[in-house]
């Protein structure tokens, strides 16, 4: 899972006027849970990414499932998240996104 703090933290960085946003289509996350769309994973999970801020991105349910996971702009999207990604984070490397054994 993604911590809370992660949540919160990713939720203000990806926000518009205080309030947290889809970077990909700019669907405003429900008042009622604004961190509710601040859990998608740049490296998934099943691909061993971690739950840190650096590896987690604001996707509306619509974006992240159907656009990003299963959909077929995913590399143009990727390419856009990472730039977003090391426009916050000036030494984001990928090769630290991933649990390591």
């Amino acid at each position: 899972g993604i911590p809370k703090a992660v949540k919160e933290a990713v939720a203000e960085r990806d926000s518009f006027d205080g309030h947290p946003c889809c970077l990909l289509c700019g669907t405003p996350a429900p008042v009622n849970k604004p961190y509710a769309f601040s859990c998608a994973h740049y490296i998934s999970r099943s691909q061993g990414g971690l739950g840190v801020e650096e590896n987690i991105v604001t996707l509306c349910p619509n974006c992240h499932i159907n656009r990003y996971d299963q959909g077929t702009e995913r590399e143009q999207i990727r390419a856009f998240l990472k730039r977003h990604l090391q426009e916050h984070y000036p030494h984001w490397d990928e090769r630290n996104l991933t649990y390591k054994k």
